[in-house]
């Protein structure tokens, strides 16, 4: 499990360091040109959250209303539950809900190789949506970024300011669709390998510990305080 979570955790960084730079210039100063990275998790660990906050409310729902109309044959069709005697905790044992659950181990994907396959595919094609719906409600699409730039007086050599968004439409949605299947795949691969913790779990503390030392680290190059 340990040895699990530390290749988890390796993985993970190494993906971070996957962008595309796009060169911009100042259109105040001459000659001075910069860069604006467009990262492989361009909306970060937003997709795996998102989920997570989507099959909480999935599971509290579906167990409210298993407990309340368990003959239900659409109640049933939606989750069936069962009681940890041990802990206490209910556990999805068929219905839906069963199958967007992550199998603990590779001997459950073994005896449940359907139960495994449409779990891969749900978290794939979840946090590639929930990441691209992301985009558009934060303020980082491709017409958002675009706006930025040129409100800072900033260009991209080659292009006019009214290409910028088709321009930045190549990049900002594909990496933050294919950002969100990586957050994905690394949380199924953390889940399957039966990581210290859940994937979820590991993915949000890898990505905020790699954000913060990011963060640092542009910091200390800048010659700022490190707090204050």
């Amino acid at each position: 499990a340990l040895g699990a979570t530390i290749l988890v955790f390796f993985v993970v960084i190494y993906f971070q360091g996957f962008r595309v730079d796009l060169t911009v210039k100042y259109q105040k100063i001459r000659g001075q040109t910069g860069s604006y990275p467009i990262k492989l998790f361009y909306t970060s660990n937003m997709p795996i959250i998102l989920h997570s906050t989507l099959i909480s409310n999935l599971y509290f729902f579906s167990q409210l209303l298993y407990r309340r109309w368990k003959s239900s044959m659409i109640i049933n069709f939606f989750g069936q539950w069962q009681e940890v005697e041990m802990t206490g905790t209910s556990v999805p044992v068929g219905g839906l809900m069963y199958y967007v659950s992550p199998p603990n181990s590779f001997l459950e994907v073994w005896e449940d190789p359907i139960h495994a396959l449409f779990y891969i595919l749900f978290m794939l094609t979840s946090c590639a949506l929930l990441s691209k719906l992301w985009i558009d409600v934060s303020g980082t699409s491709s017409k958002d970024v675009a706006k930025q730039l040129r409100d800072q007086q900033m260009m991209i050599p080659g292009y006019r300011d009214t290409d910028l968004p088709r321009l930045l439409n190549r990049y900002i949605p594909t990496a933050a669709m294919t950002g969100g299947m990586c957050i994905g795949a690394l949380t199924i691969l953390a889940d399957f390998l039966g990581a210290i913790g859940s994937g979820t779990g590991i993915l949000l503390a890898v990505t905020i510990i790699y954000q913060l030392f990011e963060t640092v680290y542009k910091e200390r190059e800048q010659g700022a305080p490190m707090f204050g």
